[in-house]
């Protein structure tokens, strides 16, 4: 009996996928023409480069077969961080990073105008030099970054620098310079606290909390009671003789502070004619939750930026008497000079 011949099994595999094939046509040619309707964003198709599956709301196409496990697949995600201008401040110096000191000029009610200069949080670090004067250093050995003028290694990536405070002989308070202390350091006063990465802080010595636990403290600038307390000044800082001997006896000299806002940013002020309680309202109009009064009179009070880090320095405040060199140059009192934190 003659053997039935069988199907050729290519063929019906053939009959079998037609139906599938067609129907998948069908979807492809109804895509392609979604996807040429020319709409963008949310209303319609979706994004070049968006993954298929997402757009459609189900799994995309399984992938072929990796050699390397998925647990051993690292990604790298490279981040730029930009810090922009802010509206009613003046650019005044920047780095790779965006603006890294800014400043603005306040009236305040009595109608002194107070200039402000901002260090942006993060953006740059601090150094405490000693002058060749003052604070005297005893027996301490200090590096180059704080002596007397700007160093070689500061040099390159200098912004700016600033006055310091009292006279050690004025008992305003001690200081300490790179771990050493020169002058013993008094609970209850207002403190400009550097840590070992060069960060600065403003708060009470030995108040709860002030320095923050862990920090690494390189060096302290105490000066007075706080200006500016909680976000206001103090009432003390109405009464001017509370707040240092002045040239002349008066109460309108050349007068600089130093102030920290709720973001990490320090505050610097300064005017060459004005009383503390200017002070106080200018850094409290332009976020300071808290302050201190640095040094006074005109010889003292002195503030310089460079545009890029390790460009020339230009005079900041108003009339004031020293040469923005000054601290690179070298000089007879304490100073701080702001480096670039990147760049």
């Amino acid at each position: 009996m003659p053997t039935p011949s069988r199907p050729d099994k290519s063929l019906v595999l053939v009959r079998l996928a037609a139906p599938a094939l067609l129907a998948a046509s069908v979807v492809l040619l109804a895509a392609c023409g979604q996807g040429s309707s020319g709409l963008t964003g949310t209303s319609g198709g979706r994004p070049p480069g968006a993954d298929p599956a997402s757009a459609r709301g189900g799994p995309g196409p399984s992938s072929p077969p990796s050699s390397v496990a998925p647990s051993s697949i690292t990604t790298t995600t490279t981040t730029t961080t930009t810090v922009p201008a802010q509206p009613g401040w003046e650019v005044l110096a920047t780095d790779p990073s965006g603006v890294a000191v800014d400043g603005r000029t306040v009236v305040v009610p009595d109608g002194t105008t107070v200039r402000i200069i901002r260090f942006r949080a993060g953006e740059v670090h601090f150094d405490l030099h000693v002058g060749t004067e003052d604070p005297p250093v005893g027996s301490a050995v200090l590096p180059a970054d704080a002596q007397a003028a700007v160093g070689g290694t500061e040099a390159p990536s200098l912004l700016a620098a600033f006055n310091g405070g009292f006279k050690v002989t004025a008992g305003a308070g001690g200081v300490e310079v790179d771990g050493q202390v020169l002058t013993a350091l008094q609970p209850g006063l207002a403190s400009f606290v550097i840590d070992a990465a060069g960060h600065g802080s403003i708060g009470v010595w030995g108040q709860p909390g002030f320095p923050s636990p862990g920090t690494q403290v390189a060096s302290v600038r105490q000066n007075l009671a706080p200006l500016v307390s909680g976000g206001a000044p103090v009432p003390q800082a109405s009464d001017w003789t509370a707040w240092g001997a002045t040239l002349g006896g008066g109460a309108n000299v050349a007068r600089s502070a130093l102030g920290e806002d709720a973001a990490g940013n320090l505050l610097y002020a300064a005017s060459m004619s004005t009383v503390p309680i200017d002070l106080a309202d200018a850094l409290v109009a332009t976020g300071a939750v808290v302050a201190m009064q640095l040094d006074i009179n005109p010889e003292w009070v002195q503030a310089d930026v460079a545009p890029t880090p390790g460009g020339p320095l230009s005079a900041e405040v108003p009339g004031q008497n020293r040469p923005a060199d000054q601290y690179q140059s070298g000089w007879t009192r304490d100073f701080v000079a702001v480096r670039a934190s990147t760049g």
